[in-house]
């Protein structure tokens, strides 16, 4: 078989999975969810008397779902093609496979259909969701057929560049950061392309811009180009993974031998370093002093700084206009912002996976370590190691701030607000790296959740923007999504310690950011900073002091100790 025994196993197991059939009912009734928050607010804030406006309606509700069923897929497709090989690495099973009778071609190719079982089957199951939707008119099955292809080729191309990198670099952070680089540089080239040579020519590129270019009536134009764009990524990304692979992982595998390896097979020992004094906090020396993560961690710095260097080139060419777009300064920093926030929280999770899948981690179980003094060595570790992914963001406000674009205060609370939800998704990260013993379910629920609040919170402004006139009269319709929403956090943050801390949090966070949205959409700067501090605030000390005093439950270490 092409794909070899890799891929036969993922389709003999994955049907097995209970989590696969939740994730499905979850998908698609969100999307149902969301059809209907649409439909009473538009019902509910204008007036619906002919078919031309249920046609508008539909032709505007695609416009909303396309894109969000987009983003949830390529990163839903990054994430497991990253964590299908990085998993095998941290857990050393990568040498046994590499061992076996499977081909380099096998290997790869088997890993990459593997991971996107799981993001195939939650595709197949929304098209009868986007079929209802089109009852509604203004939108036809030949522009479904178009958004779907453009979904299904952007993912399988972000879960090639994933596996890619995860066959290349050493670790599962290096992994996921230089994975959301690759996509957020798509997006940019897309972008730079839209801006020099046209719409057309973006739509050609950018998967954002041909999703929208295929619900167009003429969206046939840029569909084959675009789906010639993926896969020149795809041959390229698994062609240079399949040529590379052992040359990637059996030349580090050598490098890693110890001395006493080369002793017993009649090598010459390396010399010995001298050792270095260990700080009063030794998890916080380890994560700042060693190589926690990787040697090349570098290469994750210089992919930040690119990106900066990206966004401020786009601020600046829109400073000098008279009039500066305010939508092309979000695109030129937003993208930069959600991905390093979805990186700091893959840091911080990784910091535990790789801990326990290495056995590490209960080493220092059984050491005389604080709660307090492993939680924070922890934390802080993963934002000084991050201290590119964290001040990057925070210097592009003062970049507003100098081209003229926000002025002093509403740059101020956007630092502020950022460097809250830096620090959230830093202790979510953590927070579910200790309650979740497998580290897939661990680095899924913790992106997940990230993703969930930044996607919702972008869907939700879509729909004020495009169907509502009065956010006052909104919020009965988005009940449904806020409860949701809360029990859905709940569920993903109370797993192995649920308390009643994180069940207000989980219940508020939800009301609280729809609060947030609607003062930003009203200009009100100062209320969404107050919100934003009060919800976020409040969800990471429910999700911090609980990690200290229940460390010993989460951590399974009260259980050793008996």
């Amino acid at each position: 078989m092409l794909l070899g025994a890799v891929f036969e196993r993922e389709i003999a197991f994955a049907p097995r999975s209970r989590g696969l059939f939740v994730a499905r009912a979850v998908y698609c009734g969100t999307l149902l969810a969301i059809i209907a928050t649409c439909w009473l607010v538009v019902t509910g804030t204008q007036s619906v008397t002919t078919a031309g406006d249920t046609a508008r309606f539909g032709a505007t509700l695609m416009r909303i779902l396309a894109p969000l069923q987009l983003t949830l897929a390529m990163l839903a497709a990054a994430l497991t093609g990253a964590i299908a090989v990085s998993s095998e690495k941290d857990r050393r099973t990568l040498e046994l496979l590499l061992v076996s009778q499977l081909t380099d071609r096998e290997l790869v190719l088997g890993k990459l259909a593997a991971s996107l079982v799981r993001v195939v089957l939650l595709l197949v199951s929304a098209i009868p969701i986007f079929a209802l939707a089109t009852l509604f008119g203004g939108i036809t099955a030949a522009q479904i057929a178009r958004m779907f292809a453009v979904t299904a080729a952007a993912s399988l191309a972000a879960a090639s560049i994933a596996t890619a990198v995860a066959f290349w670099k050493e670790t599962t952070f290096q992994t996921l950061a230089i994975t959301l680089f690759a996509l957020v540089a798509w997006l940019a080239a897309g972008e730079t392309a839209a801006a020099w040579r046209g719409a057309g020519v973006g739509a050609m590129v950018s998967p954002s811009r041909a999703v929208f270019a295929a619900l167009s009536p003429s969206g046939r134009e840029t569909l084959v180009p675009f789906l010639g764009v993926c896969a020149g990524i795809i041959l390229a990304s698994n062609a240079v993974a399949v040529s590379q692979l052992r040359r990637w992982n059996v030349s580090r595998e050598s490098r890693a031998r110890t001395p006493e390896d080369e002793t017993a097979t009649g090598g010459v020992p390396s010399v010995r370093t001298p050792s270095r004094e260990v700080w009063d906090n030794p998890v916080l020396w380890r994560e700042i002093c060693t190589r926690a993560y990787g040697r090349m961690i570098v290469v994750v710095r210089v992919a930040w700084l690119a990106l900066f260097a990206a966004a401020v080139a786009g601020i600046v060419r829109e400073a000098q206009l008279p009039r500066p777009d305010r939508m092309a300064v979000a695109v030129a920093i937003v993208p930069m912002a959600l991905a390093s926030l979805v990186a700091v929280a893959a840091l911080a999770v990784t910091s535990i996976t790789t801990e326990r899948d290495r056995g590490s981690l209960d080493l220092l179980l059984v050491s005389d370590l604080e709660p307090a003094e492993f939680v924070w060595g922890k934390l802080l570790g993963v934002l000084v190691v991050a201290r590119e992914i964290v001040l990057l963001p925070l210097l592009l406000c003062l970049a507003l701030v100098v081209g003229g674009i926000a002025s002093l205060e509403n740059g101020m609370y956007l630092a502020i607000g950022m460097a809250v939800l830096l620090f959230f998704s830093a202790v979510l990260g953590f927070h579910a790296g200790l309650s979740y013993p497998s580290s897939r379910q661990a680095i899924a629920v913790a992106l997940g959740t990230v993703t969930f609040l930044l996607v919702g919170v972008a869907t939700a402004m879509r729909i004020m923007v495009a169907f509502g006139s009065s956010f006052e009269l909104q919020l009965a319709p988005f009940l449904t999504v806020i409860v949701g929403g809360g029990v859905g956090l709940y569920a993903a943050l109370s797993a192995r310690n649920p308390s009643p801390a994180i069940g207000w949090a989980s219940a508020l966070l939800p009301g609280l950011t729809f609060v947030a949205i609607t003062s930003f959409l009203q200009g009100n700067t100062l209320q969404v900073l107050l919100v934003t501090l009060a919800a976020y605030g409040f969800a990471t000390l429910a999700l911090l002091v609980p990690a200290i005093g229940a460390f010993d439950l989460l951590t399974g270490r009260t259980t050793s100790g008996e």
